[in-house]
């Protein structure tokens, strides 16, 4: 492309508009509440009803009759953020100041920026912690993996300690996520840790290397899930989507003396064709990202949707190694899941071999366990 080529398509990208669209609407109803998070029923200019979400540790706490300053344009263009519109500020009852619990700053120069305390400098011991001392971690694309990777932990090893370090991929507040919230609150998991610009967990680090540390030293884990939170960023292109960085995720754990598991990105009910059998997220992430070796687990199932997966798996047995792992059990523990398993829309019987695949990674680091300090 020629510079002045280069410098048109610069003004013309310079030229199209906000990138916020703003509104202003009334909370006519709160109408749910987890962990970090409330649900809004809020009328807007127009008398129209629609769904807000509210981050209460940004915002304060919405209540009904509050005018609230909203953030719109994923909602309008139907994008990820759940059918939501996102509450900015409740400009007639801004919340009080809160003593600073540190100096990192997440989401850094945008007008939510968050400080909060980093786990490197708050605990001594990840001051000069180097190793995760053969814990395994497991690696996977879509943040619905996860209940289906701890449901395969839990089929072996119920009483294993579990940390999830989210990276930031998807939504950068954990708080938005239903499904950690009650995945904590049933036991499943030990802690969480938030890293990059994804804040909100019970630890907050720079990195996924000094996340995956935190999980080992701090929470004491006997294995570590890393996933992006809800949401993901796609644009149908070989190296355009979030999920590459499961090969970052992969090549952390091995240089820091974890043993990395894997977790195939599958499916059966994908209508897009590169997300069909085995997608090519994880043929990208974990062929050409990861330089580390990895242990890459294949449901043991004799089908024809199976051996297509196997047959182009099989792509990546030069850089990991394939693992074939028995199935026996885990129907019963996908189905006695603490929260429900959804991916893209589609339930465990829509897609069953998106959350089958995912437990199998469970399933293969509960068998390889080391014990914990």
């Amino acid at each position: 492309m020629a510079v002045g080529e280069y410098e048109r398509v610069n003004n013309r990208a310079g030229s199209v508009g906000h990138v916020i669209r703003w509104r202003r609407g009334r909370v006519a109803a709160v109408r749910r509440e987890w962990h970090g998070a409330v649900e809004l029923d809020v009328t807007g200019s127009d008398g129209a009803v629609f769904r807000a979400l509210a981050y209460p540790a940004l915002v304060g706490h919405p209540e009904p009759g509050d005018e609230v300053l909203l953030s719109t344009g994923a909602l309008a263009l139907g994008l990820g953020t759940g059918g939501y519109a996102l509450v900015v500020a409740i400009p007639s009852r801004l919340p009080a100041d809160t003593p600073a619990q540190g100096h990192m700053v997440k989401a850094r120069y945008t007008p939510l920026q968050t400080l909060v305390d980093a786990a490197e400098e708050r605990y001594p011991q990840l001051t000069s912690a180097t190793s995760l001392d053969g814990m395994p971690v497991v690696v996977a694309d879509l943040h619905s993996a996860l209940p289906a990777v701890l449901a395969g932990i839990r089929a072996d090893r119920p009483s294993a300690r579990v940390a999830y370090v989210m990276t930031d991929g998807g939504a950068l507040p954990l708080w938005f996520s239903r499904t950690v919230d009650g995945l904590q609150s049933a036991g499943w998991l030990a802690g969480t840790v938030t890293v990059g610009q994804a804040f909100g967990g019970d630890l907050e680090c720079v990195t996924v290397h000094s996340g995956l540390l935190a999980a080992r030293h701090v929470l004491e884990a006997d294995i570590a899930v890393v996933t992006q939170g809800p949401g993901n960023l796609g644009t149908g292109s070989t190296w355009g989507f979030s999920g590459i960085a499961c090969g970052e995720a992969i090549n952390a754990a091995a240089v820091l003396g974890g043993r990395p598991v894997a977790a195939l990105r599958v499916s059966s009910g994908d209508a897009r064709e590169r997300h069909r059998g085995l997608s090519h997220h994880s043929v990208t992430a974990y062929g050409k990202v990861a330089l580390a070796r990895a242990e890459v687990p294949l449901p043991d199932v004799a089908d024809e949707f199976w051996d297509e997966v196997a047959a182009r798996a099989a792509t990546l047995a030069d850089r990991h190694t394939l693992v074939p792992v028995p199935v026996e059990g885990l129907d019963a523990a996908l189905r006695a899941s603490a929260v429900p398993l959804r991916t893209m829309g589609r339930g465990l019987d829509e897609d069953y071999p998106a959350f089958l695949a995912s437990a199998c990674a469970g399933r293969l680091a509960a068998a390889v366990v080391v014990s914990t300090m």
